[in-house]
């Protein structure tokens, strides 16, 4: 409550600023006041600075080899039936398959109103428990898979990083059927050495544009790394906390076998209907919920 009462009191103040008469005498000034200003109005409206914009979504597979490769996919085919049902559009970034159209990582960019802020609270890890397709003696397996979401951001984070603290590799794009179609190196692995977090873009035309958005990437990743542990801090955990193993640490389980269920370790919301969530992608039940984390 207090805070939002500060956030009040800094959106009043600003407001009579803006009153003024010599508000614009300093363009530069006034045009950061107001940068400002809608910052603040976003956040009494509790969305943060980029939720009405575009996200960049992330989906790693964790362990369990082929079943956990599989699940990957498994997530990506619900999430591209979810952004059907709100008519957003997709981006391919990055696709790294396996021979059973497996998904080992898979980068790519939600277009849409409110992409950001609908999706964000899908981060996290995600546990899939079945009978493995690709175990002959039919045993329940576990599988992991990792969602990250970003905000798109379009280079206004304000986060510099010196070239000193960039490992930048170039690579041949890929292109169908895996074969490098392009002759020059354009693909881009951009990763910052003090964190260890990586961007790999291969989609665009040139080795240029391909770093530039790895840079973005790489700045989000940056950025949503401060707010996490900025919220762990804010209640009361140690920054050693934030450093935790990311993949010690469930957000959703899908069970198919020996029941149906899919069941969010943090709403606590429960789903019978397993084919629902995974196949058409009705995610509007956990999404809501989500809302008030």
């Amino acid at each position: 409550m207090k805070e939002e009462n500060d956030i009040q009191a800094q959106i009043t103040r600003i407001e009579a600023e803006m009153q003024a008469p010599h508000f614009w005498g300093d363009k530069d000034s006034a045009q950061a006041v107001v940068r400002e200003y809608q910052e603040l109005k976003l956040k009494a409206e509790g969305k943060g600075k980029y939720d009405k914009g575009n996200a960049i979504v992330t989906i790693f597979s964790g362990a369990g080899g082929l079943d956990a490769e599989d699940f990957a996919r498994m997530l990506l085919d619900m999430y591209v039936a979810y952004f059907a049902r709100k008519k957003w559009s997709t981006i391919l970034v990055h696709s790294n398959r396996n021979d059973h159209n497996g998904v080992r990582n898979i980068t790519f960019e939600v277009v849409g109103k409110d992409a950001y802020g609908t999706l964000k609270n899908e981060s996290g890890v995600h546990r899939l428990v079945r009978i493995s397709p690709f175990n002959a003696k039919e045993q329940r397996h576990t599988s992991f898979a990792m969602v990250e979401v970003l905000p798109k951001t379009d280079g206004t984070i304000d986060i510099e990083i010196p070239e000193s603290e960039l490992d930048i590799q170039f690579t041949r794009s890929s292109g169908p059927g895996g074969q490098n179609v392009n002759k020059r190196e354009t693909a881009v692995r951009m990763v910052h050495t003090p964190t260890g977090l990586s961007a790999h873009v291969d989609t665009e035309r040139s080795q240029a544009q391909n770093r530039a958005y790895a840079l973005e990437i790489l700045k989000a990743k940056l950025y949503h790394k401060r707010e996490e542990e900025g919220k762990k801090i804010a209640r009361g955990h140690s920054i050693a906390a934030t450093t935790d193993a990311e993949w010690g640490n469930q957000i959703r389980s899908y069970v198919i076998h020996p029941y149906k269920m899919v069941k969010d370790h943090r709403t606590n919301v429960e789903v019978r209907d397993v084919e629902k969530i995974l196949d058409d992608g009705d995610l509007d039940e956990f999404i809501e919920a989500e809302k008030d984390l």
